[in-house]
């Protein structure tokens, strides 16, 4: 049989009050400890629990922590045998004294308290004390977004107490930068954690003196992968596509014009969603450049058809008055022509050849129709297929302007030189 030893009660033994044993009553805890004399030190270090959010359009950043002070207050001595420490809770901590460590810069910050408030105090029979909570705080962060979306911040919370000064109050990282650990299980969406680290120093302000400041400091890498989705690749396939202009017909105004304002309108939506997500800064981002770079192709792709058909119009013009001035067809004398508006077949051409332009078309339409001129000779029927479809091989290339032809090759050269430099400037 197993023979249990009832524990002694040490609550019993000191008339059944904590605060009895450890003296509270007994002194002034509004004071610090050594009150008058030496800057009392207080040691810290900080367990990253979580780091919760990044807010690009705040600035701001979102962390759960474990925040631990060690300091001696020789009044919560106690007489022990067994030199073990005590452990409380949240209620007694309202009874002596404690460091008032505030975060500088924070947004908003509470303590846990679910079941109860989240604060330990452990205290040691020679006056040493161990005083831990668990808090979520929300802290400005300077972002710097000039590199957007290929940038690194670095973001810094920091503590410093809040009435007394560095001749009353030494604060400092008790272990130096192994007083700061993290979860390993911490990741982020957007941000690679490259590392956390510790630096102290001293913070003054004019009207109460001097203060030691603590800073916990980390480093964040934004991942690209996203963004070559969701706005790098996107932008650049509109600019692609605005260049298959460059490859249809001059005449066919439709499809040049609807395919151009097409892809200026998707630019312009990928650049208003790219800056709905982000603070309105007054400098230029690095995405920006990019998307603004390929809205000037796009652009720039409706102004050329706008060149080129303005030239033809002209073109056309031209020749239309010196058909007027001189309409013999001199040099053509055993020809007949016709009038075909492209929706002809071969085999209607020939079918057609004996007719004359007058005989097909009123007046009127003349000018909304192609001329073509068949010669009649005593070739065999193969010979008149070989040599239209030679004349309407001749017609399509000279539909193509000389504009779309180097801007077949000017427009897609420009571009991939703008993202050589682009990408070995940002990345």
């Amino acid at each position: 049989s197993h023979i249990y030893k009832k524990n002694h009660d040490v609550t019993k033994t000191w008339k059944g009050k904590t605060e009895q044993l450890l003296r509270v009553d007994d002194h002034d805890f509004t004071m610090r400890p050594a009150f008058g004399g030496p800057a009392i030190p207080v040691g810290v270090d900080v367990q990253v629990e979580s780091l919760d959010s990044i807010s690009e359009v705040d600035m701001d950043f979102t962390m759960t922590l474990y925040l631990r002070h060690y300091w001696k207050d020789e009044r919560l001595s106690f007489p022990s045998t067994t030199n073990k420490s005590m452990t409380f809770d949240g209620r007694l901590v309202k009874k002596i004294w404690v460091p008032d460590v505030f975060f500088v810069h924070s947004k908003r910050s509470f303590i846990h308290d679910t079941t109860t408030d989240n604060i330990m105090l452990r205290v040691f029979p020679d006056g040493h004390v161990l005083y831990s909570m668990r808090i979520t705080v929300t802290a400005m962060c300077n972002m710097d977004f000039s590199r957007f979306p290929l940038d690194s911040q670095t973001c810094s919370l920091e503590l410093e107490s809040y009435a007394y000064t560095d001749e009353d109050l030494m604060l400092y990282w008790k272990n130096g930068n192994e007083s700061l650990k993290t979860d390993e299980k911490i990741s982020l969406s957007q941000f690679l954690i490259q590392k956390f680290h510790t630096t102290s120093r001293l913070a003054f302000y004019s009207s109460t003196g001097w203060y030691n400041r603590l800073y916990i400091n980390f480093t964040l890498r934004r991942h690209i992968f996203f963004f070559l989705l969701q706005t790098y690749f996107p932008a650049t396939l509109m600019v692609m596509l605005s260049w298959v202009s460059f490859w249809i017909d001059r005449r066919a105004v439709p499809a040049r014009v609807s395919l151009g304002i097409t892809t200026v309108l998707t630019m312009s939506t990928i650049i208003t969603g790219v800056n709905a997500s982000m603070p309105r800064v007054s400098y230029i981002k690095a995405v920006d450049i990019y998307l603004w770079v390929s809205f000037v192709f796009v652009f720039l792709s409706v102004l050329e058809y706008a060149a080129v058909n303005y030239l033809t119009t002209v073109q056309e013009r031209k020749e239309r008055k010196l058909r007027e001035r001189f309409p013999c067809t001199c040099g053509i004398p055993h020809s007949k022509t016709m009038m075909l508006d492209g929706n002809y077949s071969e085999s209607d051409a020939n079918s057609l050849a004996g007719y004359t332009r007058n005989q097909m078309v009123p007046e009127e339409l003349k000018q909304e129709k192609m001329v073509v001129h068949l010669a009649m000779s005593n070739e065999s029927n193969s010979s008149r297929k070989r040599g239209l479809k030679g004349h309407v091989g001749l017609r399509i290339i000279q539909n193509t302007h000389a504009i779309d032809k180097y801007s077949r090759l000017i427009f897609p050269g420009t571009y991939i030189f703008f993202n050589l430099i682009y990408w070995s400037v940002f990345s």
